[in-house]
């Protein structure tokens, strides 16, 4: 059970416009959002603030954005966010063995080396304690520019902060992202957890 209920969709005006965005990218507004909605200010901020992450301004692809997003919940055990950012990849164009051997990537030659890169920063920053040394910096600037990297953090960071959300409220998972999660992750043990 959720720590806060959340509102309807159309339960703020100034919210409402805002949740086209998820419409698009998940199919459905997230529970996360409907309850930060009890508070539209936040919601907003929010809203907006994952619309310019989301933004692709480099040669970072939406999918690899939410590939990131995956790894950074899964690493900090957010189930909610895992199950929603492997949707958004699926969404985005992430093929099925691309998406079902995302925790292989290191020995997969389904991802790039620029990819790699950019996946074991991911790991190390969304880390307790943070991870990233001068060999990940090393690696990852060997690929990445720094607008590319500004944007890769900033859907770390993005997660960093949804983890902590979804985890503390029990957010409930709505029936599209737990199919997503049961399609790519049920045989390695994912199960909703306390996002009922």
């Amino acid at each position: 059970m959720p720590l806060i209920t959340p509102l309807d969709q159309f339960a703020n005006p100034e919210v409402e416009k805002l949740v086209k965005f998820f419409n698009e990218t998940l199919g459905f507004c997230p529970n996360s959002v409907l309850t930060m909605q009890r508070r539209p200010a936040i919601a907003e901020a929010f809203v907006n603030l994952n619309m310019a992450v989301m933004a692709n301004e480099g040669r970072v692809t939406a999918e690899q954005k939410r590939l990131v997003g995956y790894l950074t919940s899964a690493q900090t055990g957010c189930r909610y966010c895992q199950a929603h950012t492997i949707l958004a990849a699926e969404r985005y164009g992430g093929t099925e063995q691309r998406l079902e051997n995302i925790w292989d990537f290191r020995n997969s030659d389904l991802y790039t080396d620029a990819e790699k890169a950019m996946f074991e920063f991911a790991l190390a920053a969304s880390s307790i304690p943070n991870a990233v040394d001068e060999s990940i910096e090393t690696d990852l600037k060997k690929y990445w520019d720094d607008g590319e990297v500004v944007e890769i953090l900033g859907v770390i960071a993005l997660f960093g902060y949804l983890n902590r959300w979804n985890d503390s409220m029990a957010t409930s998972l709505e029936p599209g992202a737990e199919e997503a999660g049961q399609k790519y992750f049920a045989d390695k043990g994912w199960n909703k957890g306390k996002h009922q």
